[in-house]
């Protein structure tokens, strides 16, 4: 598996606006894209730091993954992904070596990104996410 740099930090948030217009106005940074991910009931806006990117996601349904998350541990880190040049195959070799993937094939994320996630209790208690282009 070949891990080129971290493609992404999601934080799951409970107001969407409030949370861009937190990290423009205190960060400066620039919200470049808001998207809905329908099949994952979030909503998801994006901001550029260097190589890396801070994702928002806010949920769409109390049921789904981050309104859970919410529910249970609040706002806050949700996720660190890693930018690998196959998901399918690091998912395999990963499993290979004693970790459980939540995804056992990749699934199609925002920005149309291929993804794939880790289960947190094989890495150390940090829900991790592998990331590749289409």
């Amino acid at each position: 598996m070949n891990i080129s740099h971290i493609e992404h930090i999601g934080i799951a948030v409970e107001n969407m606006d409030e949370a861009i217009a937190l990290y423009e106005k205190v960060f400066g940074l620039k919200c470049y894209a808001v998207e809905e991910v329908a099949d994952q009931k979030v909503k998801t806006a994006f901001f550029k730091v260097g190589d890396t990117k801070i994702e928002l996601l806010e949920s769409t349904d109390p049921e789904g993954p981050i309104g859970k998350f919410i529910a249970k541990k609040g706002a806050g880190i949700h996720h660190i992904a890693f930018a690998t040049n196959n998901v399918s195959q690091a998912l395999i070799e990963v499993e290979e070596k004693g970790v459980a993937a939540i995804d056992k094939t990749p699934r199609k994320g925002a920005e149309g990104l291929n993804i794939g996630f880790l289960h947190p209790k094989s890495t150390l208690g940090v829900l991790t996410e592998l990331c590749s282009e289409k």
